[in-house]
């Protein structure tokens, strides 16, 4: 079977054509969407990542604020920082770039984010109504994936589908995604035994592992849909196939094995903010159109740091 690439980039500008509209139609009701982001330290990726962010604000017509805190920021200022967003009304979705240096706890910082503000869906309550079936935020790069295989009409449903990732970010809420969607789900992690086994049974298999060459061609069942979430850019610049680095260590050996996703896609912040303020179009995605120049540090979702698999 030949493969076939899923390209989010098309995807990307019909969302935001549409987005754009939805905006300008928000702003003729008096309400401009309003989205901060905060960087805390000089990480590179997690830089280019928040650039990117700021960007798709401006070309689709929503508020953005950058607020760079330094490396040594005490928790408790990160904290204030965070609060004095939550009750800004000019603010409707609050981002924090992760990772934060290792001296502050990333899961206090998470819970202090206003649940209505999470737009990047981390809060226990959005993952709360995720798990229930009931999502208000959804954590961006799975939604970014469901989003995908929907546009190239790609059954979930009864589909057995093998993620491999256990992160609070990644793998648990693209495992509940696909539930939600009656797709048959199984979840592996360091731990599995006899990866191959399980793997070879998927016709969805979703690495959201970040871990470069894990997956051989022996281990992907022929036709089946594979998705790579998280990418450590080991590209080898000498031939143009080879670069999908979770999938075996060449594109090429791929082409039995169906449709091969490098997970270019990946849900904007940008979109929740809109939602909170008052959008229409509340379940609609917003396509970062080149988050693969985040580098790789940054995978698909920026700078995640310390992603459990």
């Amino acid at each position: 079977m030949t493969a076939k690439i899923i390209d989010g980039n098309e995807l990307s500008r019909l969302i935001r054509a549409d987005f754009k509209t939805e905006v300008e139609a928000l702003k003729g009701r008096g309400i401009t969407p309003g989205l901060a982001v905060v960087i805390v330290g000089d990480d590179p990726a997690s830089h280019v990542y928040v650039r990117n962010k700021v960007k798709a604000c401006a070309n689709v017509g929503i508020h953005s604020e950058l607020h760079a805190m330094p490396a040594g920021i005490l928790q408790a200022e990160l904290l204030a920082k965070i609060h004095a967003l939550n009750n800004d009304p000019a603010i409707h979705g609050i981002l924090v770039q992760l990772p934060v240096p290792k001296h502050i706890d990333n899961k206090a910082i998470i819970k202090a984010i206003a649940a209505e503000k999470d737009v990047d869906g981390f809060h226990l309550a959005n993952l709360g109504a995720l798990v229930v079936g009931e999502p208000t935020f959804q954590p961006c790069t799975p939604y970014g994936v469901m989003r995908m295989l929907d546009y190239h009409n790609i059954p979930i449903e009864g589909q057995h589908a093998v993620v491999i990732g256990r992160s609070n970010i990644a793998g648990k809420p693209m495992a509940l995604m696909l539930i939600n969607r009656s797709a048959t789900v199984t979840v592996c992690t360091s731990k599995t035994r006899d990866l191959g086994s399980i793997t070879r049974l998927a016709e969805i298999l979703v690495v959201a592992t970040g871990k470069a060459n894990m997956i051989t061609v022996d281990m992907v069942k022929d036709g089946a849909v594979v998705i790579e979430m998280v990418r450590q850019a080991q590209r080898d610049k000498s031939n143009s196939n080879i670069g999908y680095d979770v999938i075996s260590d060449t594109y090429v050996d791929m082409i039995g094995a169906g449709i091969v996703d490098p997970a270019k896609v990946t849900r904007s912040a940008v979109e929740n903010a809109a939602s909170i303020a008052g959008m229409i179009l509340t379940t609609e995605a917003l396509i970062s159109d080149k988050p693969e120049k985040a580098g790789a540090a940054a995978g698909g979702m920026g700078g995640m740091g310390g992603m459990d698999y």
